[in-house]
């Protein structure tokens, strides 16, 4: 049986595109109590980005990840890749603060801390300066092309690109010494490798925080997309009060919203117009919003306007908005917190009393023992001593823990420099008689003689004959 043709009439296919075009976000300046504590942090995080190259310590750099020479310099102490432990427990603190904060209250690190948050709030600042209020950037990129809009476009262009090379210029002063950087790319003789990471960082900061803003926190962000893993019921997070908001309307100040069968919202859609990402608030948490509270403050001052009590839109858990009891400090909160709190104080202590020597004690796996011609029971070693200080030392070795112990062949006191590594073959003799088991412990001290807080004492095996 033969197909129907198709009707001449039918319409054509309506084409549907995968993805909806992306619409630019014009966020309104806000004001109020998290709008300020929001600059506040902005300042604070870049005031420490920026200046902390600039800051010197015992005649070098305050901050400084010196990669050839294997050196972290962070204030007064100095690591080494030895110390990669303490990088690692910075690491899991890291995670568990962010665990412990998303829990507690959203997505704090969001709205106030994370680097795209921080740097998208000042090219914003940059284009509000230059173009204007939120309707006049409106205006202006929906007017045809003139001679006023190419110069006011190229004078924030301009500055974001300023502002851009210097964040990747201080990126790399915190890898090459900045004041040695600076005078390199004044002389036009920068290396290769220092212009690639300028111009890269540099790039991505322009291109993450100028034009791709919001979608980094949509589309490539992880945490927007396993956040909600962390949210219960009793996290506190920025929602609509939708009981007390509805049915939402316009209407004077002056007019009676009970009799008029209204909620308190008056519908001006502010909320939406200071939200950097673009949502509407009141259809619900979303994990598009980053936290930012703007849209708490600006309703606060629709309802101060309006006469409404404040808190239409506010930090609150989804117990309290079903009339429910909230427990803001339950298990998962007390659990990341004390987690918090214990492996950063274990950080700090051992920072604190960390010494910058190590000794590794490595046995002569060929043989378990020896026995002299004179009938003294031997173990060869080999110690590998690292000085991790910033001054070259002298040490001195001595071994005790049985009684009888002698170290044999051992040259006197050894010369370390900063940041070598050597390694010591020393053999250890004893008089049978003295040992009380087939395998012993012995210690191994050794100290600087010209700085004599500056020891270390580590523990090895020493082997015999089996006891009769």
């Amino acid at each position: 049986m033969s197909q129907k043709p198709p009707s001449s009439t039918t319409p054509p296919p309506i084409p549907v595109e995968a993805y909806a075009k992306h619409q630019k976000i014009y966020p309104r300046k806000v004001t109020g109590l998290f709008a300020t504590l929001r600059i506040n942090s902005v300042l604070i995080l870049l005031g420490i980005y920026y200046v902390f190259p600039w800051l010197r310590w015992n005649g070098h750099q305050a901050v400084l990840f010196d990669l050839p020479a294997r050196k972290f310099y962070i204030f007064g102490l100095t690591f080494w890749p030895q110390d990669f432990f303490y990088l690692a427990l910075l690491l899991i603190i890291s995670a568990l603060a962010l665990f412990f904060f998303t829990a507690l209250a959203g997505r704090l690190w969001c709205g106030y801390a994370c680097p795209q948050t921080v740097w998208t709030e000042v090219f914003l600042w940059i284009e509000q300066f230059v173009e204007g209020s939120r309707n006049k950037q409106i205006k202006l990129d929906h007017a045809s092309l003139s001679k006023h809009k190419i110069m006011v476009k190229a004078t924030k262009h301009f500055l974001w690109l300023a502002f851009s090379a210097w964040t990747g210029f201080t990126f790399v002063g915190y890898f090459t010494p900045i004041l040695e950087l600076g005078q390199s790319l004044l002389n036009l003789s920068l290396g290769p490798w220092e212009t690639f990471w300028i111009f890269f960082y540099g790039f991505a900061t322009y291109g993450n925080a100028g034009f791709l803003r919001e979608q980094i926190c949509i589309y490539m962000c992880p945490y927007a997309r396993f956040q909600s893993a962390m949210f219960d019921k009793n996290t506190l997070t920025i929602a609509y009060d939708a009981k007390r908001g509805e049915k939402r309307g316009s209407r004077k100040k002056s007019a009676d919203s009970k009799k008029l069968g209204l909620g308190d919202c008056v519908d001006c859609t502010l909320c939406v117009q200071v939200c950097p990402t673009g949502i509407d608030i009141r259809d619900g948490l979303q994990y598009q919003c980053i936290g930012c509270a703007a849209c708490i403050d600006v309703c606060d001052q629709v309802m101060d306007k309006m006469n409404y009590p404040r808190g239409l839109i506010r930090y609150t858990t989804e117990n309290a908005l079903e009339g429910k009891p909230t427990r803001i400090l339950r298990p998962r909160v007390i659990i990341y917190g004390f987690l918090l709190l214990a492996i950063s104080v274990a950080l700090f202590y051992s920072m604190a009393t960390r010494t910058p020597l190590q000794l590794d004690i490595i046995r002569d796996r060929n043989a378990l023992y020896r026995e002299t011609t004179v009938g003294l029971v031997e173990n060869i070693y080999t110690l590998k001593i690292i000085n991790m200080d910033e001054q070259p030392h002298t040490f001195h070795l001595a071994v005790d823990g049985l009684e009888g112990l002698v170290l044999v062949n051992h040259k006197g006191d050894v010369q370390v420099k900063s940041g070598e590594v050597i390694n010591l073959p020393v053999r250890v003799q004893i008089d049978p008689v003295n040992l009380p088991r087939t395998g012993n412990d012995l210690r191994f001290h050794l100290q600087a003689t010209d700085k004599p807080e500056l020891h270390i004492t580590e523990t090895g095996r020493f082997i015999g004959p089996v006891s009769r």
